[in-house]
């Protein structure tokens, strides 16, 4: 063979090579890591664990829990923001630190509104709103009253100054316009004591927590905080049916990733979050849990954390809340 011809050849396959190449590294090669901002074992950790098994699945690749707490769930958030945009370090991040933290915190790590690649919704989560067997009230309306009748007797708990249950009832004050005192705990939990022992009035607490302690009979639910009843509690008005017609709050899970995340990686992660959702045994795993599956699309997840961004915002500052 004439030299001329072998150089052609070898060129020939060195041009094959180079181009055959990326179809062997089509995403995702190597495992996944998805950051959540919060310590293991909490309602955030034990859904995101149930997710990255289904991801995992669908993608055929590991996905790996990874805990980062700290600043309310901003820190992993803030490592979400400034990863390399490859689609190997994600977020599942609960909506908290998107629309509230940054504001309670005064930070600027990130801009919620700008710093990410918003994938999709995964599930929502509402709150109930909780008193004690002996308080002397049996509806929104009726504790509203007795807060207006009797200005220092409501006091009300939350997992500690800025959370989302604090804010929750900041915006019931701000609405209804009655005097509650806000009594801050290291956590629900004692807070939850103390609501069931009468040392405090009433809290809000995520369903799934807070749907035993109402079927006990060592709580009662006076309202939930979506525009819907939940159907674990049908005999429970909605806050709106309270008479509070401007008052929805529901907390999500979402998937985020850098900023810049190439086309066809986001393309893939979208296809892989709504194989996800619809997969019944995921959708059993969050409905059991207490969640609503929400299978919300980017743009979708954008707009909601823009407004929730901005209520939020002006909740903190009327109430002027602070964290140092």
């Amino acid at each position: 063979m004439k030299l001329k011809t072998l150089f052609a050849a070898a060129c020939a396959v060195l041009a094959w090579t180079q181009t055959a190449a990326p179809a062997q590294a089509a995403y995702p090669d190597r495992p996944i890591r998805l950051l959540i901002g919060y310590a293991p074992g909490g309602p955030v950790d034990t859904s995101a664990r149930i997710f990255a098994k289904y991801l995992s699945d669908k993608l055929g690749q590991s996905v790996v829990v990874e805990n980062r707490s700290g600043a309310s769930g901003m820190i992993a958030l803030d490592a979400t923001a400034k990863a390399a945009p490859d689609g190997y370090i994600l977020g599942f991040v609960a909506s908290p630190p998107l629309t509230m933290s940054p504001h309670v915190q005064h930070s600027n790590l990130f801009d919620p509104r700008k710093d990410f690649t918003p994938i999709g919704l995964i599930a929502d989560y509402t709150n109930v709103l909780l008193v004690g067997p002996q308080a002397p009230v049996k509806s929104v309306g009726e504790l509203i009253n007795y807060a207006k009748e009797h200005p220092t007797a409501v006091t009300f708990g939350s997992a500690g100054n800025g959370a989302s249950n604090h804010l929750s009832a900041e915006l019931l004050k701000q609405q209804s316009g009655a005097p509650m005192m806000h009594i801050p705990y290291r956590g629900n939990a004692p807070a939850m004591v103390d609501v069931i022992s009468g040392k405090i009035t009433f809290m809000f607490d995520i369903t799934s927590t807070a749907i035993p302690f109402v079927k006990s009979g060592k709580a009662r639910a006076l309202a939930v905080t979506s525009k819907t009843r939940n159907p674990e509690l049908p005999d429970v008005p909605t806050m709106i049916e309270s008479g509070l017609k401007d008052y929805e709050v529901v907390g999500w899970y979402s998937l985020m990733g850098p900023p810049k995340l190439p086309a066809d990686v986001n393309a893939r992660l979208v296809k892989a979050l709504n194989d996800v959702e619809a997969d019944p045994a995921f959708r059993k795993a969050m409905v059991d849990g207490g969640y609503t599956l929400n299978n919300g699309d980017a743009k979708t997840l954008q707009q909601r954390i823009n407004r929730e961004y901005e209520l939020w915002g002006e909740v903190v500052k009327k109430a002027n809340i602070t964290v140092n």
